[in-house]
């Protein structure tokens, strides 16, 4: 996979936002956000995913699903070939950090 490669984060045919690929850390693909308007709507998604992650997914493991199943029944991912099967995205601060797969996941990890 290219540096740069810009994926894209769709809800239907809106346009959410860009990740500006800027390196790779297996399982993970690292990178710049670039937020649009729509954004905005689903920013507070993001914001309480990771704050269940850094409270301890042990304790909140049940929240936790439920909210990114929000994100991931509101959202798709878009490789620059296409849109895939699943992902699990974090976004904070300008930076995002994700995980795809062509087939679905066993679990959310």
């Amino acid at each position: 996979m290219a540096s740069d490669e810009v994926w894209r984060l769709v809800r239907g045919d809106e346009l959410v936002g860009e990740i500006v690929v800027e390196g790779v850390g297996m399982p993970w693909f690292l990178g710049r956000f670039v937020p649009r308007p729509a954004f905005a709507e689903v920013k507070p998604l993001f914001d309480e995913e990771l704050e269940l992650i850094e409270s301890g997914l042990d304790d909140h493991l049940d929240a936790w699903e439920r909210i990114y199943d929000r994100i991931t029944g509101t959202l798709s991912l878009l490789s620059p070939r296409g849109p895939v099967a699943e992902f699990l995205l974090h976004v904070e601060d300008g930076k995002a950090w994700f995980r795809w797969s062509d087939e679905p996941f066993d679990d959310h990890g």
